[in-house]
């Protein structure tokens, strides 16, 4: 009788135990989580990167619109709205004309954003520009 358990202690295992099989599932499970997750946040940031760089642009060419225009009329307008199409989007700019020390010297602000309201900006820039002699 002692040689027959003595028989099946000597067997070797062939396998993993279920307590090691649920470990390795769990740590797959969080790094897949990890990779998911930053994933993710890569494509956020990437879309936001893009919306802020359409943004500058629209600004841009704003402030060289306004730019352009105090030359023929001075001061600058200020307070004025608008909207461009640019790149399938609408965007809405406002521009916000401010006095320096100097009479002749006004800085331009043109803040953009997606919203009709103009509540909330996703860009704003500022150039200034001097009073033309002629």
């Amino acid at each position: 009788m002692t040689k027959v358990i003595n028989a099946t202690f000597n067997r070797q295992q062939g396998g993993f135990t279920l307590l090691e099989v649920m470990v390795a599932m769990f740590i797959f499970a969080v790094a897949g989580a990890a990779i998911i997750k930053t994933t993710s946040e890569h494509i956020n940031s990437v879309g936001k990167l893009e919306e802020i760089t359409f943004a500058t642009w629209v600004a841009n060419n704003q402030l060289m619109r306004a730019s352009l225009l105090s030359e023929k009329t001075w001061p600058p307008k200020n307070k004025e709205r608008g909207s461009v199409e640019m790149l399938d989007r609408t965007w809405y700019w406002q521009q916000e004309v401010q006095a320096t020390a100097d009479e002749d010297l006004k800085a331009i602000i043109i803040t953009v954003g997606n919203d009709p309201e103009y509540i909330g900006s996703i860009t704003s820039v500022t150039t200034y520009v001097a009073k033309s002699n002629g």
